[in-house]
């Protein structure tokens, strides 16, 4: 089925074209004219399969044909925002706002994008103009809310997209803050790329009466993607990722950390072997994560080292490698990390470096995905069957992640402590400060940027 048989307007059929589109994904031709037709909407899909077409698009046309919202944007007075969406971290929310403005070209709607690390005051500005569709991360959209310097009662489309990851990363007291601060009647759309137990609680309490649409199972991984295991000692990732780098000449690899100073050596390292690489995490400046993300979606940047901040805000065409250089402490994020390749359709390989210390956390991995992963010794990287597992380096505050440690290790040790509750976020306004650690419910430390800050 063509995007023309999905009742969209001639303008954004127009600017979807213009962008090479012309078959939607399965996820696009089941949620857009769900979407249309005006309903609260719980959806599911694989990450890359065009989630964020599937809310953008018949937004926009609901926006534009709406005889009263076509009055709203023809007045000279300032808009009232009457689009919310709210996204985990900023270069998602970036991600989401450029979709938003390359869909809309031909309409006469705008919008805009408000995160954390940069100033606050030209957000204060673009928002006095007026804007119908506003893109933001929980964080930032509660300093404005406090600020009053942003106006919600007007808001007739709420978006949550990555929702999993925002109460993975401990935003379900910032939606709920916001969620008192919008209109009852409005409509609902809830975006995931996981369907946890947990989502369906929010949406039992968010949704009215949704439509459901899940078009992969549960957690799985995209089929076209090629996974593969190497194992390898633990003092001997770095030299093998050059070598896989070089030998088998990858001009664009996305690599994942388990921490920022991890990130930050395996930068260093790769470097000196004469392969530029740069990192993006949360002490990094925005400045900083935007030349970086920018360079490396030009191709200008060999290889990109990310912590799991960047799973689920890095959307680049045909990116050929994801290597995970530690594996994850949470199983789903091996999900959200892979499927930065493989997207729309396109192939792509995800090799994971695994040395002894990780074996537990590879049987978790594979439980989640219902597949037994393929191992490949490298000649000359061949591990020592008879190194021991050291204890895993966890981002400092990962509460969350020792305890998960230590319920491996001594089952009814987990029982018998109860979880460490994460403090909540303050609820004075703050300035953002990139490197500021704030504690989430996941335990894992994180700072006011990569907390959508």
């Amino acid at each position: 089925m063509p995007f023309t048989k999905l009742g969209l307007s001639e303008p954004i059929l127009r600017a979807v074209s213009e962008f090479g589109y012309t078959t939607p994904t399965p996820i696009q031709s089941q949620s857009i004219p769900a979407v249309l037709a005006g309903g609260d909407l719980l959806a599911g899909a694989q990450t890359g399969t065009g989630k964020t077409a599937g809310f953008t698009l018949p937004i926009l046309h609901r926006l534009s044909t709406d005889v009263v919202g076509a009055a709203l944007t023809s007045k000279t007075s300032p808009r009232a925002i009457r689009a919310l969406i709210l996204a985990p971290t900023r270069e998602l929310a970036a991600q989401v706002e450029e979709s938003v403005r390359t869909y809309g070209k031909h309409l006469k709607l705008n919008s805009a994008v408000i995160f954390g690390g940069v100033g606050i005051n030209p957000q204060i500005q673009q928002l006095k103009r007026g804007v119908d569709i506003l893109v933001a991360t929980p964080g930032r959209l509660l300093d404005h809310m406090q600020q009053g310097t942003v106006n919600l009662t007007k808001v007739e489309i709420l978006v949550l997209d990555e929702a999993d990851r925002m109460l993975d990363m401990g935003f379900i007291r910032d939606i709920r803050k916001v969620l008192a601060a919008l209109p009852k009647k409005r409509q609902n759309l809830l975006f995931s790329a996981t369907f946890s137990d947990e989502i369906k609680s929010l949406a039992d309490g968010l949704l009215n009466a949704p439509a459901m649409i899940e078009v992969a199972r549960r957690n799985s991984t995209v089929e076209i993607i090629g996974q593969r295991v190497h194992p390898v000692d633990r003092n001997r990732k770095h030299p093998m990722l050059a070598h896989l780098i070089k030998t088998n000449n990858w001009e664009q690899v996305l690599v994942f950390t388990r921490t920022k100073h991890g990130a930050n050596k395996l930068v260093e390292q790769l470097e000196k072997d004469g392969i530029h690489a740069m990192a993006i995490h949360g002490n990094k400046s925005q400045t900083a994560r935007t030349k970086a993300l920018s360079e490396f979606k030009d191709a200008k940047l060999q290889v990109l080292v990310a912590t799991d901040i960047a799973a689920r805000g890095i959307d680049i065409d045909q990116l050929p490698h994801v290597v995970n250089y530690d594996l994850p402490n949470v199983p789903e994020d091996y999900v959200h990390r892979i499927g930065r390749t493989g997207r729309a359709g396109a192939s792509g390989e995800a090799v994971s470096l695994v040395c002894v210390d990780e074996h537990q956390m590879l049987k978790d991995i594979e439980k989640l995905i219902k597949q037994t992963l393929p191992r490949e010794v490298i000649p000359g990287f061949e591990p020592d069957l008879n190194a021991k597992a050291q204890p895993i380096q966890l981002r400092s505050g990962n509460a969350g992640g020792r305890q998960q440690q230590q319920r491996r290790a001594n089952p009814a040790a987990g029982k018998a402590q109860p979880a460490t509750q994460a403090k909540p976020r303050s609820n004075g306004p703050a300035p953002a400060k990139p490197g500021r650690s704030v504690p989430r419910s996941s335990g894992q430390q994180q700072s006011f940027g990569a907390r959508g800050r």
